[in-house]
């Protein structure tokens, strides 16, 4: 079986870091940790007030859980107003569309339906076409953001639905201590990274965020991944963020997932032997 031979391998993952790493290590790389951000719960209050309001009046057709996440963060906050089970009741009774298999789950969890699902790699034009054949025409929706505002999204939903809400339950925000992304900006532009994997284009914002507290430019940082280390991102959505900050991604999977991520820069590196 092809290994990664001992390369050192960085990582921005937060939640999944240690799984990240294990997979790593188990094909015989080195993980270098940088956890790159944190999910930080909104106060969200009025915002869920809003949400049930709406679907008491019979005012809402469509929900779109984007991530676990979210999906999780409506259902405390509604639990700590005493609405929880008048949430799941509304929400059985409406359209209910999850993008990708965490919010999946995190219905399934509370025996809600899911009406429709996306199609990997789960990205907003996958989410939009599986709106589109719906269809959302003249039905009136509430997305439920991720850890930012997804504008692009929203900004076509308003070209098709006949109303269109959002709710922001949480956000990205940097670590508290980012000493290990400093560290790691530092090995980057001395070329002591062999490779480099993005799991969220928030990590790449960050990471360039992080650099720019440092003194490091934008154009530096870039032309020091794309001349001194591998970079792998887990789906299309990282390889345009990256390709936005003038990056070429190596290594891509054909499914965004963290394992499919390792096996495609396997395969990557036993080609450049």
């Amino acid at each position: 079986m092809a290994t990664l031979d001992g390369m050192r391998i960085a990582t921005l993952e937060a939640r999944m870091s240690g799984a990240l790493a294990g997979l790593i290590s188990k094909r015989g790389g080195e993980p270098v940790c940088a956890p790159a951000l944190r999910e930080a719960p909104l106060d969200c209050a009025d915002d869920v007030r809003y949400l049930l309001d709406k679907l008491e009046r019979g005012n809402l057709d469509v929900i779109v859980f984007q991530t676990g996440v979210g999906a999780r963060a409506l259902f405390n906050e509604a639990d700590r107003q005493g609405r929880l089970e008048f949430l799941l009741d509304a929400l059985r009774g409406i359209t209910t569309v999850c993008r990708g298999p965490k919010p999946t789950a995190a219905l399934k969890r509370v025996n809600v339906q899911i009406s429709t699902g996306v199609t990997a790699p789960y990205t907003t034009k996958e989410l939009l076409d599986a709106l589109t054949a719906l269809p959302v025409k003249g039905k009136r929706l509430m997305a439920l953001q991720y850890g930012e505002r997804n504008a692009a999204l929203m900004a076509a939903l308003r070209e098709q639905a006949a109303s269109v809400d959002e709710l922001c339950l949480y956000e990205w925000q940097l670590p508290d201590d980012t000493a290990a992304i400093h560290s790691l900006v530092d090995e980057l532009l001395h070329g002591s990274v062999d490779v480099i994997a993005f799991t969220s284009q928030v990590q790449i914002r960050h990471l360039y965020k992080v650099a720019a507290e440092s003194g490091v430019s934008e154009r530096a940082l870039s032309d020091a991944l794309n001349t001194r280390t591998i970079v792998s991102a887990v789906g299309p959505t990282c390889a345009a963020a990256l390709a936005a900050v003038g990056v070429a991604t190596d290594t891509q999977p054909e499914y965004p997932k963290m394992g499919h991520m390792v096996n495609a820069l396997v395969e990557y590196v036993g080609k450049c032997k």
